[in-house]
Parts: C-alpha cells; sequence; structure tokens
C-alpha cells in the first residue's frame, strides 16, 4: 500500500474519531439541558461525519488502485512482470510445516 494511502486512511480515522469525541463530550456534559433542535442537529452533524469518514476511506482505497495500475502500467513498459495484486513476498516462510 502506498505511503501517501496509509496517511490518509490514518488521517481520515483520526479526524473521524477526535470530532466524534468532542460532539460526544458535549452531547454527554449538555444532554439533560439540550433542546429538541439542538440535540436532532447534533445527531445530523454526528451522521454528517460517518458519511464523510467512509467517503475520505473509499477515496482513498480508490488512490490506491489508481496509483497500483500507473505503476503496473509503468512496469508493463519497461518490459517487467507485473506481479498480481495479492502477490505478497514473505521473507523466512518456516511457520513449522512443509510446502
Amino acid at each position: 500500500m502506498h505511503p501517501l494511502a496509509i496517511a490518509g486512511v490514518a488521517v481520515g480515522k483520526l479526524t473521524h474519531y477526535a470530532i466524534s469525541g468532542v460532539v460526544g463530550g458535549l452531547i454527554i456534559k449538555n444532554l439533560p439541558a439540550a433542546k429538541p433542535a439542538a440535540r436532532k442537529a447534533l445527531v445530523g452533524g454526528i451522521a454528517g461525519g460517518i458519511v464523510a469518514s467512509r467517503w475520505l476511506a473509499s477515496a482513498t482505497e480508490e488512490a490506491r488502485l489508481k496509483a497500483g495500475d500507473v505503476l503496473a502500467e509503468a512496469r508493463t513498459s519497461l518490459g517487467e512482470e507485473v506481479p498480481p495484486p495479492s502477490a505478497v513476498k514473505v521473507e523466512n516462510h518456516d511457520h513449522g510445516h512443509e510446502h
């Protein structure tokens, strides 16, 4: 996975948790005094945060796939064989049984 994709996912999740935590703390602190309209606005804000987090994760995955396609095309143009996406090199693959 590309380092920028990993960073994007991490930033998205941290932002989501930070916003959810702050909003959640405000809700718990002020829940008894909150009016129905304020509560509805807070719930809507949290729902929007969830949707934004999902969109960010989807966009990050799409960027990772596009970067992989470009890398594969570059390797092909150099005449190299492109490994399938699931191919993972494992060093020292000894874990107690024979292959």
